[in-house]
């Protein structure tokens, strides 16, 4: 008999890898640079819970000083959090330039930022690198791609490099291990009713859950350089037991900002199969959206994620009539954030202002190797 799943499966008792993999995020859509921000939260969080030192680098190209991009916060928030484990260093210029607008200085600072790179992946202290907006500086023809892809080839073997920005190339691509495409939808109803601050992340490829962790880190980012009001919802479905991939990011979230981050996640240690749902699968979705919805309504968060509402709303676990009322009615300075795949895309999605399906190209499970603790999971 064929069974269809949507539900997670738990962590917990998995073989891990060692070996690092080369991660590409692409697209038109959003979260590519947040989806990098949740993997560096949840690298960081293992090695808080473990005593191991896993430190970061994040090398942002096309991002100098002048101007404020929308991951300026998280990284505040990291940096602030976790100031012995997280580098950054920024290259290039404040302003969008075509292929045609290209200075002597664009290509200096892209150079500079790879001199970095390069350094940092030969030296061996970092466990995580972040290349942000690699991708179109490749297509730019700011750097050589054969160098790039020569000396990401021959990264010591247990460094994870983490490459994002649109117009990825071909040869990047090829020697990836997983690419995710973050593809935009729109939805008219959204703009012609003028509704705002609903983003909602879907799709088979990786990226759902970790861009919602970096938009996550935004907000409390948001809170600490402005008003210290910026509070974190973090509701899951599906996730009633232990060792699901966002474990030690939201840990490590709240041992730094503990006042700023509420969690709460409903649903039993099992995958839930369609047509094969059981009584407590029903109470256990519904005790979640209680939770979620008197959050909504009370003002209380700014941000507010709801992790796997899709799936359980594609599995008939709730109803979409309460959800869609409850997302018109909300406060206008809150933001809430949707992810999960799903079969048949809920009515909500139309009240979306941001929706980005995550396509999967390339994922190195597919190929029988492990995921690995503090990057999967």
């Amino acid at each position: 008999m064929t069974r269809v799943g949507i539900g997670i499966r738990t962590a917990q008792m998995r073989a891990e890898r060692i070996t690092g993999q080369i991660h590409v995020y692409d697209g038109a859509g959003k979260g590519k640079s947040r989806a990098a921000l949740g993997v560096v939260l949840r690298s960081i969080g293992l090695g808080i819970n473990s005593g191991a030192q896993n430190r970061v680098l994040l090398l942002r190209f096309l991002k100098g000083p002048g101007r404020q991009y929308d991951e300026d916060g998280a990284i505040a928030a990291l940096q602030q959090g976790f100031p012995h484990l997280i580098d950054q260093v920024r290259t290039g210029r404040a302003e969008y330039f075509a292929k045609e607008e290209i200075t002597r200085f664009d290509r200096m600072e892209a150079q500079r930022g790879w001199d970095v790179a390069k350094g940092a992946i030969a030296s061996g202290l970092y466990s995580v690198i972040v290349l942000d907006e690699l991708n179109p500086v490749l297509d730019l023809g700011l750097l050589c791609v054969d160098e790039v892809i020569n000396t990401l080839k021959n990264k010591p073997e247990e460094v994870e490099i983490i490459a994002t920005g649109r117009a990825a190339p071909q040869a990047l691509l090829d020697i990836a291990d997983l690419h995710s495409e973050m593809k935009p939808h729109h939805h008219p109803m959204s703009q012609e009713k003028g509704i705002e601050g609903i983003e909602i992340y879907t799709g088979a490829g990786k990226g759902k859950s970790t861009s919602a962790l970096g938009k996550a880190l935004q907000a409390i980012g948001r809170g600490i350089s402005q008003d210290k009001s910026h509070r974190v919802l973090i509701m899951q479905w599906l996730k009633g037991g232990t060792g699901y991939t966002e474990d030690a990011a939201i840990a490590a979230l709240q041992q730094s900002y503990p006042s700023l981050v509420d969690h709460h996640r409903c649903g039993g240690d099992a995958i839930v199969w369609r047509g094969q749902q059981r009584e407590i699968d029903y109470v256990e979705a519904e005790r979640g959206w209680e939770i979620a919805r008197s959050a909504i309504a009370s003002g209380l968060y700014k941000t507010i994620i709801l992790d796997e509402l899709n799936p359980t709303v594609d599995l008939e676990l709730l109803p979409q009539e309460p959800i869609v009322q409850a997302l018109l009615r909300k406060p206008r300075d809150t933001e809430i954030i949707i992810t999960g795949r799903c079969l048949n895309p809920p009515a909500y999605f139309d009240l979306a202002s941001v929706h980005s399906e995550m396509i999967c190209h390339k994922h190195y499970a597919d190929r029988g190797v492990e995921l690995k603790r503090g990057v999967d999971f």
